[in-house]
């Protein structure tokens, strides 16, 4: 077992955790948050996608020793009480999730990539999309949110 110091969605936990536990498994298991989506295991369908220090990365794919001393953001930081972030909102607004699987993972690249670049093209939020698998949407409803809460971002409505 090795002690590890993280922050997760600003609350700090001082945890035992296996060597070789995944972080996905760390976050779901020990943690209890759920959110983050474990599907292929293998770091392909993006179901597990969490911010590691503002960034968008694939938890399936890290051990939790690896954070030792970072801060995370789960799906489960993005409300605030009943008030839903702007993607989460325009996801709602343009149906962009059927069965919802997938939905978490792409909601934390899209923090990411809109972090990154606040007013994208449809090309380049498609190209953001392909490493996000949906199996229920055909993502145009996915595409259209993005857009939609990008332009909530900035201002427009």
């Amino acid at each position: 077992m090795t002690e590890i110091n993280v922050e997760v969605n600003g609350l700090r936990f001082e945890e035992s955790v296996p060597a070789r536990l995944l972080l996905s498994d760390f976050l779901r298991h020990q943690l209890k948050l759920t959110g983050t989506h474990v599907g292929c295991e293998h770091g392909v369908c993006g179901s597990c996608t969490i911010l590691l220090e503002g960034v968008a990365v694939r938890s399936c794919l890290m051990l939790a020793v690896q954070v030792d001393g970072a801060s995370i953001r789960t799906v489960e930081s993005l409300a605030s009480g009943e008030d839903l972030h702007p993607l989460q909102e325009e996801f709602r607004r343009a149906h962009a999730l059927q069965c919802g699987f997938c939905t978490p993972g792409i909601l934390m690249a899209s923090v990411d990539f809109l972090g990154r670049n606040p007013n994208p093209s449809r090309t380049e939020i498609t190209d953001m999309l392909s490493g996000q698998l949906c199996r229920c949407t055909g993502y145009t409803p996915i595409v259209d949110a993005i857009e939609q809460a990008a332009a909530r971002l900035q201002g427009a409505e």
